[in-house]
Order: C-alpha cells, then structure tokens, then sequence
C-alpha cells in the first residue's frame, strides 16, 4: 500500500513566554485552545494546541513552553514561516487594521502565487503569513466564533509552511518521493539574486496542502530559539494509512523515531538530510477524545499512560495565568 499524505497536520514551534503565546494567538489572532496538556517527552514544560473551533485536523498551531530559550537566528535549514489561511481579501484588510491596534510587527498586502497575503510577526519575531483560499483545494476549518474576531475574517486553518533550504534537491525528493506531494509551480524570490520559491502541493491542494521551498545561498545554519518552528506534520487519514507510512520508511531504510502513540494522534518522525524534521500523524482520535469538545483546553490535560504520575508533573510545571 502506497501512502501520500493529505495536507499539514500540525506545525509546532518553540516560545519562551508561554503567556504572552498565548494572549497573542487567542486574545489577537482568535484561535482556540483545543488541549492544554505536558511535553511528553519533557513532562515539566507546557504543551499548548491552537485551532479551530473543534480542532479539526490541518488547524493546529502548537507550542512548547522552554522559559529562558535564547532568541533565533535565521538562517538555511529551517521552516521559517508558517501561513495561516483567511476567506478573502477584505479579511486581509481587516487584519491589516487590527495588527496596528494591537501594535502587531506587519508587511504590506502583496501576492504570493497568485494569492494576497499578508506578512505578520509575533513578540518573538516569529514569521507568519496570512493568505487568501478561495475554498476549492483543502476545506476550511470551523470559525472560532468566542472571540471579538467577526466570523468572516477568522483564520480557517494552517495555509502551508517555506522551508528555506541551501541544498533543496533532498528535500524535494523527500517531499515527492516519500510523502506523495507533487510540483506545482514557482514564484519570484523577494530576496534580490535569489532562486524562484517552487511549490509543492498535496491532497486536495490549496494553501493547507503546500510547502514552500526557498533557496538561499546568502544565509549560516539557523540556530532554533524562541520563535522557531521545531516541525511540520502531514496527515494521513486512517491508522492503516499511519501503518502502510511506516512500512515506507522501513522499506527505504530511513532512520525514524517508530510508531508514537500521542494519545490524541499517532506519530513517525524522520529527520530529512537538510536537517528538516518532518512527522506523519493520523487524524483520529483527536482532541476530543478526553473531552468533551464544549470544554476542551479549558483544564491539564493528560494521556492516559501519564495520568497516573499527574501529582508529580503538575508539582513540576509553573502556574499559568491564562486569559479566558
């Protein structure tokens, strides 16, 4: 069986201020908190998952929470934006206006691939996109509508990740050979003397399906700090989609981290050449599958092979003072 992922899953990322994270992506860009839950593989640092409404798959911004993380220092071998999609360009209006209330570091409304967007950034200089989906790739997910955000203008899902990359040709094999995603155009660098940006899209393609591939020969190694995206997961449908993705790595002899049960999705790491961890997770169970979705990220919430040692990681983790 012969698996190509179905869009992004999730990108998840590095703050150093877990409170200030999260006022800006809840208080400024009106997402929810679908599950405030641990690091599983560090259980005395925060977890925090941001999305739609219902935190449906293709959706989810996360966060790991290491206070004192020094700052980044761009460079190759890095995600190094992520985009966030929006219905249409009067949203991107709407947004431009709402960032100068709030003081938000953004660019000018331009075009990228033949769609407007908008570049923006947060408190620790992480680089966001806004981008306009016309609907007819990847369906939008479901508005977060208990936010002074009008619904119209509401983020509706992740819109696609830039790798920038010294080496891409790897990369790319990766992408298309490994994973299912198919070539499907270029655009101008912004960066004068610079390779065109070329696009890969998959599943039902649109924005949530696409990574943007940068070249760049003018920029060190990336040093990952506060801001910086620490991995982009695809989406598989189904645990046998999950199964058969395994089977690929093993029959390509790739080196991966094996079969993770996160509780609330499966996942398989794999490290690419250019140093780019990519996962693979599946959509189910997903986050309502401790609780009820009315309420969920409003308490800690664990798995249940970490349940039993709550007292112990809850004496580990600060206090956190999050807005309603």
């Amino acid at each position: 069986m012969t698996v190509n992922v179905s869009g992004i899953h999730h990108v998840s990322a590095i703050t150093a201020q877990i409170e200030h994270n999260h006022h800006f992506f809840t208080q400024i860009l009106g997402l929810r908190l679908v599950k405030k839950t641990v690091n599983q593989d560090n259980t005395s640092s925060y977890h925090l998952f941001y999305a739609d409404a219902v935190g449906t798959p293709g959706t989810d911004m996360t966060y790991f929470d290491i206070p004192g993380m020094g700052r980044t220092l761009p460079g190759v071998s890095s995600i190094n934006s992520t985009a966030f999609r929006v219905k249409s360009e009067e949203a991107l209006t709407y947004w431009v206006k709402r960032f100068d209330e709030y003081n938000i570091t953004h660019g000018d409304i331009t075009e990228r691939f033949g769609r407007k967007v908008l570049p923006f950034q947060d408190f620790e200089d992480a680089r966001f996109l806004l981008v306009v989906d016309d609907g007819k790739g990847i369906p939008y997910g479901t508005p977060w509508t208990k936010t002074d955000v009008p619904e119209q203008f509401a983020l509706v899902g992740l819109g696609g990740v830039t790798l920038t990359l010294a080496n891409p040709a790897a990369t790319e094999n990766v992408l298309t050979q490994l994973y299912g995603f198919e070539k499907v155009g270029t655009y101008p660098s912004p960066v004068a003397g610079q390779p065109d940006i070329v696009v890969y899209s998959s599943g039902e393609g649109g924005p949530a399906g696409e990574v943007h591939i940068e070249e760049r020969h003018d920029l060190p190694i990336e040093r990952h700090g506060r801001g910086s995206v620490h991995h982009v997961a695809f989406r598989v449908k189904s645990v046998e989609e999950y199964e058969a993705m395994v089977a690929q790595y093993e029959a390509l002899g790739l080196h991966t981290s094996g079969k993770i049960d996160r509780f609330y999705f499966k996942a398989v790491y794999y490290r690419d050449p250019n140093g780019i961890l990519f996962e693979v997770s599946t959509d189910e169970p997903g986050f309502s599958s401790d609780e009820p979705v009315e309420h969920m990220g409003e308490e800690l919430a664990l798995p249940p092979f970490l349940e039993e040692h709550r007292k112990s990681i809850e004496a580990t983790l600060h206090p956190l003072a999050l807005e309603e």
